[in-house]
């Protein structure tokens, strides 16, 4: 799922004045945001106090829903610039259509990866036929100045490197853990792996001390660092740690974030990540006037229309609010 509010904010995020450089431990709670007429997803980031981890911008986990008897997830074309969309699912089926022709069913543990680079659109949908439960996470990373304007694409790959210790298996989303590399494209150094913890495993999991670290609890009960993390929430972890200790009290799902700080200083307002107010104004305007971001053909709906700017001037600001 993409950012649908129709009163979106603006988050000004990105450089590195606000790294917190030593390892802590900042449990972030969930902003319960409604998503049409009935879904809803717990934002993690942009967070009231924090707005970045690397260059991961922001993070929705939602479910495990019950879809049974419901069309299930529906989200109308829309579009992107500047930014990498990550659809990442435990159960359930997503159905991706985009401007470039893409036409995808992503399934749990396979990766999802739009580059949306200068401009694409794309919609998610439930297939009709489709399992009682959806439970995932979107994410999107942040494009460095010197990719954001690249081509549009989308990547799927449904076998992903896979490292392993008694009661731990980590599937590498983005990125490099442990000597394993992801297949998807990255433009920063940054990871992003899923976690299948045992219960009662005690586990230290290895770590790059210059990467900033946030974990997102999917499901179960775990200790992060000491800290219990319960799902739908997420803790950050700072930097400057070669190691991070995990316990599970009961088999449990967690997402491991990290990557190098952001530098660039950012702005974001609505599906689009741009560098001035200028810009923002304008990829507005393309895309309510249907240029530049194409059409995605097939979707049994009209596309969703831009949220109104904010009446004050948007500028570029740090991490942290």
């Amino acid at each position: 799922m993409s950012n649908l509010e129709r009163e979106a904010a603006p988050s000004l995020c990105g450089g590195r004045g606000f790294v917190v450089a030593e390892p802590v431990r900042e449990l972030l709670s969930p902003r319960h945001v409604k998503l049409g007429e009935s879904s809803e997803v717990r934002r993690l980031l942009p967070n009231l106090g924090r707005r970045m981890v690397g260059a991961w911008c922001f993070v929705d986990h939602y479910g495990p829903d019950d879809i049974a008897d419901e069309p299930g997830m529906q989200v109308p074309p829309h579009p992107h610039m500047g930014l990498q969309t990550v659809s990442w699912l435990h159960e359930g089926e997503v159905l991706h259509r985009d401007s470039i022709g893409s036409l995808q069913t992503i399934r749990p543990r396979e990766l999802g990866l739009m580059t949306s680079g200068r401009a694409i659109s794309h919609s998610e949908e439930s297939p009709r036929s489709h399992a009682r439960f959806l439970h995932g996470a979107q994410l999107w990373v942040a494009l460095p100045d010197g990719h954001r304007h690249t081509d549009p694409r989308f990547e799927h790959h449904a076998d992903l490197p896979v490292v392993t210790a008694p009661g731990v298996k980590a599937t590498l989303i983005l990125g490099d853990l442990d000597g394993a590399t992801s297949p998807g494209t990255a433009y920063t150094p940054i990871v992003g792996a899923d976690l299948s913890l045992t219960r009662g495993v005690d586990v230290r999991l290895p770590l790059e001390p210059d990467f900033e670290y946030a974990v997102l609890s999917m499901s179960g009960e775990a200790h992060v660092d000491g800290v219990p993390v319960l799902p739908g929430s997420m803790l950050y972890l700072g930097c400057g740690r070669s190691e991070l200790p995990l316990r599970a009290e009961s088999d449990a799902g967690l997402m491991l974030l990290g990557g190098e700080p952001f530098e660039e200083e950012l702005i974001m307002f609505w599906n689009w990540i741009g560098r001035s107010q200028e810009e923002i104004e304008q990829v507005r305007r393309d895309w309510m006037e249907g240029s530049r971001f194409g059409e995605v053909k097939g979707y049994d709906g009209a596309p969703l229309p831009a949220p109104e700017l904010p009446p004050v001037p948007l500028k570029p600001r740090g991490r942290v609010r």
